[in-house]
């Protein structure tokens, strides 16, 4: 079937004409912030607490704008006799924004969660050299991270927490059977005190 000439001139001028007559709509911002999703990519956060120094996150970025510094330190031994052990210590965490592309895939090949995506998008500087946020700013970044959101009631169990639950179900089922021969023991050991204790009195009489 051939088009009909002028049909896709038609066309755009209906799309123009319905747009002309919706009510425009301003976005007061900075005023009024705008509503973002949860998922937002505005800045990365970090959790100190969780971070090895594994390097993952600075190998697997694709701008190499991760920059890590790390010390060892020797842990003595927790129990006499033990060895000592090493481990490493974080220095310097910092993260060169303009320079990132907010990919997200340090945030994903984290291994120990330490760093979290926050909706924060206003922090433009006029010095570029300000866009490189040490590891104090990005432990401040970490107050803006939402909170998860809740899991779907259907959605299979997490794999940690499934295997937290039989590993607390191995522990309590043990305890239960130490428990449990333990009773056992004790009424055996009465039992026999008091077999021995009739057959005492059965040889005096």
């Amino acid at each position: 079937m051939m088009a009909i000439p002028g049909s896709g001139l038609a066309k755009g001028l209906a799309v123009t004409l319905r747009t002309m007559t919706r009510k425009s709509v301003t976005a007061q911002y900075p005023d009024v912030q705008p509503e973002l999703p949860p998922r937002t990519r505005g800045v990365i956060g970090l959790f100190e607490e969780n971070c090895t120094v594994c390097m993952l996150c600075a190998r697997e970025c694709p701008d190499w704008c991760i920059y890590i510094d790390s010390h060892k330190e020797t842990v003595p031994a927790a129990t006499p006799g033990g060895r000592e052990r090493s481990r490493n210590v974080l220095d310097r965490f910092a993260i060169d924004f303009s320079l990132c592309m907010y990919c997200g895939i340090c945030i994903e090949v984290c291994p120990f969660d330490a760093l979290f995506w926050s909706p924060e998008f206003e922090y433009a500087e006029t010095d570029i050299r300000e866009l490189t946020h040490e590891r104090d700013k990005l432990r401040d970044w970490m107050w803006t991270v939402p909170e998860p959101p809740a899991l779907d009631p259907s959605a299979e169990e997490p794999k940690e927490l499934t295997a937290a639950r039989k590993a607390a179900e191995k522990q309590e089922a043990e305890r239960l059977a130490a428990q449990q021969a333990a009773a056992e023991d004790a009424a055996a050991d009465q039992d026999s005190a008091a077999e021995t204790g009739g057959a005492t009195e059965e040889g005096q009489s």
